[in-house]
């Protein structure tokens, strides 16, 4: 333990010398460079501070360039807008450029023609070179509107009713508009006496004029160069476009301010129309562009044409009728043009419709056209309450001259709407009305609509029902004067003495009854009259039905009335087949056949005695045997047929065969 000790003490103490040594060491070589040191350090203490300063420096300098740089940026922002514009007005006067030098091109060839192009003005001298300058600049005009710029900058214009969307005019085609739009504004704006309210035929006149004295440069000059260029248009139709803007926009700011005079706005509504049927007709204007019609169809400015046509058409209507020729046809003593007896009122009251027909026929809108058949539908039947009333004035009266009037109007306006019914126009109107026609016409039921739908039905169905209901009741009328005065004739005739006339052995030639001369008389004049009065369909249905009630008429109250015996039948049978059936031979090549009644009758009793004896036994028998189903004896139709009588039934036979006197006694 000792030993390990002082070893322990012996390694201590060699540790300790070995750091004082080391010690002494360090403190030798430090005191021998204090002054390097000292230097080193203060020099590092000064780049410290100087870098200090520096950064201060930078931070501030950092800070002061940062507020110049937000400063200055305004500035940039609005130098930059200005080198925009300025290219967009370099641009800009290159475009103002190739515009100018395109104007001079058009002023050299006489651009624009505001009056009439003549053949005696010589082309330019530089015809070629003008040429070929309009050429490049229609060209470059046509690229240009076709780029990006332009395109994005399109913008759609809201449609009118009736109004379909169109694409822009081509550029060379604005250009080529300019002076024509300056003139126009310059004579239709403002204070000028030219710019009239009243005379809307002036600017509309104007810009057909234009279209008119344009076309031949447009289809010789320019679309030529816009065919070579690619350009899908048609430059003279292009030219009527931009022309008809300029009329657009004058009859859009004008027709609004005419709500409030009938007579201006009349005015108005006629040139529009004119101007829309010279625009497609003369100048072949495509039905697939609008026009101008479109204006009109604005909701309050339609309204108030609708409300101006049915307010003149009241007065016209009031006037025809008050006129003193009202009921009679200016035809009257042209045979070849009087086969409907119209009268005056009648045909000038169709004419109407007709004329309002063909001012609501182009417009572009079938709800349009439909609000102005509605309107046509109201006054017809407005036409119709006025005729009953002016009918029930003359019902006293029915074979007078203005009693048969009226039912020829009544005719002729049923028989021109049914016409209309199969019209292309009004069949196109149809089916139009299927789809959009109650918001309009009102409802029309599932019924009405399918027979409008399959073309069985016509938009006038409802009228015509009507018109034929009051042709009948007063062709009833009339027909019913007409047997009063008849039967009142024929009452001797129907009481004369039958059953004790001569035989026709005992007459040297057969002659018209004495007593049946007034009947025949009072029937050939009604006839002739009426005839005279009545168009041909008219009459045709009224002789027809004279002679169905005549027929019964003769047959049940002479006939069934009274005994006969051989000489009685033989005078009968002459005065019917001799002078009743021939008065209706004018108008049938075989009268007797609507006087079946009659004329089987007569068959029955000119029988002989011999087969009059047996057909009527064979009737007894077969009423006695009915319900017994014999197939060997003939039935009495059978029989009778044989004999040449269809009408009557087999009871009615034996009642005539027992009204002969002479088959009595047997």
């Amino acid at each position: 333990a000792s030993k390990l000790s002082t070893l322990m003490f012996q390694i201590t103490s060699v540790k300790i010398k070995c750091h004082i040594c080391l010690c002494m060491q360090v403190l030798t070589v430090s005191s021998s460079v204090p002054l390097r040191v000292s230097a080193a350090l203060s020099t590092a203490e000064e780049s410290r501070v100087k870098l200090e300063s520096l950064l201060e420096k930078e931070r501030v300098l950092s800070n002061t360039l940062q507020q110049h740089l937000q400063g200055a940026q305004v500035w940039a922002d609005s130098i930059g807008q200005v080198l925009g514009q300025l290219d967009t007005l370099e641009r800009h006067m290159k475009y103002l450029q190739c515009l100018a030098d395109i104007l001079e091109v058009l002023t050299q060839f006489h651009w624009p023609f505001i009056s009439p192009p003549t053949q005696t003005l010589s082309p330019p001298a530089n015809a070629q070179e003008l040429n070929s300058q309009l050429e490049l600049l229609v060209s470059q005009l046509l690229s240009l509107q076709t780029s990006d710029d332009l395109i994005s900058e399109k913008k759609e214009i809201p449609s009118r009713p009736g109004q379909s969307q169109t694409p822009p005019l081509s550029l060379p085609i604005q250009i080529m508009l300019l002076p024509l739009s300056k003139r126009f504004r310059y004579h239709f704006t403002g204070n000028r006496q030219t710019n009239n309210l009243s005379k809307p035929e002036w600017y509309l006149t104007q810009v057909l004029i234009w279209m008119g004295n344009s076309s031949n440069f447009m289809d010789e000059k320019i679309q030529p160069v816009l065919d070579r260029a690619g350009a899908k248009v048609n430059a003279r139709v292009e030219l009527c476009r931009g022309l008809l803007t300029l009329a657009q926009e004058k009859l859009a700011q004008d027709a609004p301010r005419l709500l409030y005079d009938d007579a201006l706005f009349c005015h108005l509504v006629d040139e529009v129309l004119q101007f829309e049927k010279e625009l497609r007709g003369t100048h072949s204007y495509p039905r697939t562009y609008p026009g101008v019609l479109h204006i009109l169809l604005e909701e309050t400015v339609f309204q108030k044409w609708l409300s101006v046509e049915r307010k003149m058409a009241v007065e016209k209507v009031d006037a025809m009728l008050s006129a003193e020729g009202a009921w009679s046809s200016q035809y009257k003593d042209i045979t070849d043009m009087d086969e409907l007896k119209a009268p005056d009122c009648a045909e000038t009251f169709m004419t109407l419709l007709l004329v309002i027909t063909e001012r609501y026929r182009s417009l572009p809108c079938p709800r349009a056209q439909l609000s102005f058949l509605a309107l046509q539908k109201e006054l017809v039947d407005d036409f119709r309450i006025r005729l009953t009333q002016v009918m029930k004035e003359e019902s006293r009266q029915p074979l007078s001259p203005r009693y048969c009037a009226i039912l020829n109007a009544a005719n002729y306006i049923s028989t021109v709407l049914s016409d209309w019914g199969d019209n292309v126009f009004f069949l196109q109107l149809q089916q139009a009305a299927v789809s959009v026609g109650e918001e309009i016409l009102g409802p029309l039921g599932a019924t009405e609509t399918g027979r409008l739908a399959s073309l069985e039905g016509s938009l006038f169905e409802a009228l015509l029902a009507l018109l034929e209901r009051l042709r009948g009741d007063m062709l009833g009328r009339l027909l019913d004067a007409v047997m009063r005065d008849v039967k009142e004739k024929a009452q001797p005739y129907c009481k004369d003495r039958w059953i004790s006339l001569p035989s026709q052995n005992d007459q040297a030639t057969m002659s018209l009854s004495s007593s049946a001369c007034p009947m025949m008389l009072c029937l050939r004049d009604h006839l002739l009259q009426l005839q005279q009065m009545l168009c041909l369909p008219l009459f045709q249905t009224f002789w027809q039905g004279l002679a169905e009630r005549l027929d019964n008429f003769i047959y049940e109250d002479l006939i069934l009335y009274n005994h006969f015996n051989e000489g009685g039948v033989a005078q009968l049978q002459y005065d019917m087949t001799r002078n009743l059936f021939p008065l209706f031979g004018h108008y049938c090549k075989r009268p007797e056949n609507f006087f079946k009644h009659v004329k089987e009758a007569c068959i029955i009793l000119t029988l002989k005695v011999g087969p009059a004896l047996l057909l009527c036994d064979m009737l007894k028998q077969s009423e006695e045997d009915e319900g017994i189903l014999n197939h060997q004896q003939p039935s009495p139709e059978s029989a009778l047929n044989e004999l040449g009588v269809y009408k009557l039934a087999p009871s009615d036979v034996q009642i005539l065969l027992n009204l002969r006197s002479a088959w009595l006694k047997q």
